[in-house]
């Protein structure tokens, strides 16, 4: 049996979008604008999503890499949710895991926190992550989740 190992890392990313909390919290609750900033990107292709947006309710996206990306094209990787407290246009806390293939690369406890600010929004995002066998990373974790809020600031502006 190969050894495992686990890498733990906490991360913030703040960032401010000119628009009201409850249109930042209506991005993450409405189905159809969270599939769009959050599921589908022109480097994979999704094979699943679905949402369920309520403390006990889940989230599940699954998509397969397209070519040219980090991972050979083909290469399954799933998002898997379970929503721990929401409180109405001011915070999301939820724990996931992702996986690549067969094999959990990551799991995590994560809070956005939607402030009221002069000229619309502030946004906290913190995660507290475990990374399995030196997969993943903070780096690109980073990486990924600041991506992600660029499609939903393009989100917002829609």
């Amino acid at each position: 049996m190969s050894q495992r190992s686990v890498t733990h890392s906490t991360f913030v990313i703040e960032r401010s979008f000119p628009v009201q909390p409850e249109k930042v919290f209506a991005a993450f609750a409405d189905p159809l604008k969270k599939r769009r900033w959050f599921a589908e990107a022109e480097s994979s292709t999704m094979t699943e999503y679905a949402l369920d947006f309520r403390v006990g309710g889940s989230e599940r996206a699954r998509f397969r890499f397209k070519a040219g990306q980090p991972l050979p094209e083909g290469t399954v990787c799933a998002n898997d949710t379970l929503y721990q407290d929401i409180v109405l246009n001011r915070r999301i806390v939820f724990a996931y895991t992702m996986s690549v293939g067969e094999r959990r690369i990551s799991a995590s406890l994560s809070t956005f926190e939607l402030l009221p600010a002069a000229k619309g929004t502030d946004l906290i995002y913190t995660e507290q992550a475990a990374f399995f066998e030196g997969a993943d990373g903070v780096q690109m974790r980073t990486a990924g989740w600041q991506s992600l809020l660029e499609h939903l600031a393009a989100e917002l502006r829609s």
